[in-house]
C-alpha cells in the first residue's frame, strides 16, 4: 500500500510532492492504512487531510464497537440552520468511550452543501470523535469550512476551461488527471462518466461548472466505486442514451 500510496501521490499531485509530504504519507500509511486511491486521504494545499469514508473503514478494521451521535439541542438553531451534535466513539466494551463535537451553519460551509448542514454538523462530530479514538492528528476534509473559491455561487466563478486546461489552479490537485485515475481504476465508461458528471452539477456541459463541483463529483465517484462499483456502473447505465437517427 506504501508504494501504491507515493505513486498515486505523484501522478495526482506532481510538484507538490516534497520530501515532508512522503514522510507524513509514509507515517499514516503504515499507522492507519490509509489509501489515496480509495479516497481515504487527500492533500488540500500542502497538507494532508484524513476524509471521513477513511475514518469509518479504519473503525471498521479496528473493530469499534460503536458510534453514539446526539444533537445538542440547546446550541442548536433550526431557522438558522445552525447545528451542533455530539459523538461519541467506543472502541470496545471497556471503552468509557471518546467524545468529539461539531457544529456547521451557514457561515462555516461550502455554498455546495447549504441546505445539509445537520448532516454536515454529524459528520464533523463523528470525525473528530474517530480521530481522537484512533489518535489521528490529521484533519478531516469535511471539517473544512467554506473555501475561498466557494464563497460565490459556482457557476459564477471559474470553470476548469479557464485554467490550465487541466484543472489545476493555484497549486491545487488536477481534477482531470484525478478523475481519469478513477475511471482506469475501476474500469468506467467515460462518457457515461461524462453525463453523470453534468448532471451532478446540474450544467448542460461539464465545462460550464466551477472546480469546486467537480472536485465535489470527483470525490463521490471515487467513493462510490469503492463502496460499490455494480451499483455505480447501473446508475451509470442510466445515463447511456440511443444514438440519434440522422435523415
Amino acid at each position: 500500500m506504501l508504494r501504491s500510496n507515493c505513486r498515486l501521490a505523484r501522478e495526482l499531485w506532481g510538484s507538490e510532492i516534497g520530501p515532508r509530504h512522503l514522510q507524513a504519507l509514509r507515517d499514516v500509511t503504515e499507522r492507519f492504512g490509509l489509501s489515496i486511491g480509495r479516497g481515504e486521504i487527500q492533500l488540500l494545499n500542502g497538507n494532508w487531510y484524513v476524509t471521513h469514508v477513511g475514518l469509518l473503514r479504519l473503525a471498521t478494521r479496528r473493530r469499534c464497537l460503536g458510534i453514539r451521535v446526539q444533537a445538542v439541542r440547546e446550541y442548536c438553531d433550526q431557522a438558522a440552520n445552525r447545528w451542533v451534535f455530539r459523538a461519541v466513539v467506543c472502541k470496545s466494551h471497556a471503552s468509557k468511550g471518546f467524545v468529539g463535537y461539531g457544529d456547521a451553519d451557514p457561515t462555516n460551509t461550502s455554498s455546495l452543501v447549504r441546505g445539509a448542514e445537520m448532516r454536515v454538523a454529524e459528520t464533523r462530530a463523528v470525525n473528530r470523535a474517530l480521530r481522537k479514538a484512533y489518535g489521528i492528528g490529521l484533519c478531516s476534509v469535511e471539517e473544512l469550512g467554506s473555501l475561498p473559491s466557494s464563497v460565490a455561487p459556482p457557476r459564477e466563478g471559474k470553470t476548469i476551461a479557464q485554467s490550465n486546461g487541466n484543472g489545476s489552479t493555484n497549486g491545487q490537485p488536477r481534477l482531470r488527471d484525478r478523475l481519469c485515475l478513477v475511471i482506469r481504476k475501476y474500469e468506467l465508461d467515460p462518457n457515461l462518466v461524462k453525463r453523470y458528471a453534468a448532471d451532478f452539477c446540474g450544467t448542460q456541459e461539464l465545462r460550464d461548472a466551477g472546480r469546486d463541483l467537480i472536485e465535489a463529483f470527483v470525490s463521490t465517484l471515487a467513493e462510490e466505486a469503492a463502496k460499490d462499483r455494480a451499483a455505480l456502473l447501473c446508475k451509470l447505465n442510466s445515463y447511456s442514451q440511443p444514438e440519434e437517427v440522422k435523415s
